[in-house]
């Protein structure tokens, strides 16, 4: 839910700034909401190599190099969210980005099933781990949005 917070708080200032300034690119909701995508995953993937070990848990004993996977995924995380930013690139940034959450809602769905807490020192309640689980596909949305 922190992630969605941003991700509207970030989409709703571009669009209240673009208005108030006259600044017609900020104007449109779909630029808005990609480049609030591109801020938000190149801030999680920059928490995942800031400090790693602190999301292992939710892959350890589960896949093979759990701390590898964390930093491999922070990498991708900055290097696919900035692509939103390169209409060059986009469109191949948005369907990685879409691939990337599908391959990690396992991990979030064991962090509810196994009542682990939720990563960044989030609430550690089960309300909270499973309504995590609902905005994984929000978020497949948003992204599918913003490069079509």
């Amino acid at each position: 839910m922190a992630f969605f917070s941003g991700l509207c708080s970030i989409m709703l200032l571009l669009w209240a700034t673009g208005h108030l300034l006259g600044i017609s690119s900020l104007q449109a909701l779909s630029t808005d909401a990609r480049i609030s995508a591109a801020v938000m995953f190149v801030l999680i993937g920059v928490a995942h190599l800031v400090s790693p070990r602190k999301l292992v848990y939710m892959i350890e004993g589960m896949l093979p190099f759990p701390l590898s996977l964390v930093i491999f995924t922070g990498i991708l995380e900055i290097l696919l969210g900035a692509g939103l930013l390169m209409p060059a690139f986009q469109y191949y940034a948005g369907w990685g980005l879409i691939i990337l959450l599908i391959a990690m809602f396992p991990a979030n769905i064991r962090v509810a099933v196994k009542k682990l807490p939720a990563p960044g020192g989030l609430p550690a309640k089960p309300w909270y781990t499973w309504s995590r689980l609902l905005f994984q596909p929000l978020y497949i949305w948003w992204i599918w949005w913003v490069i079509h």
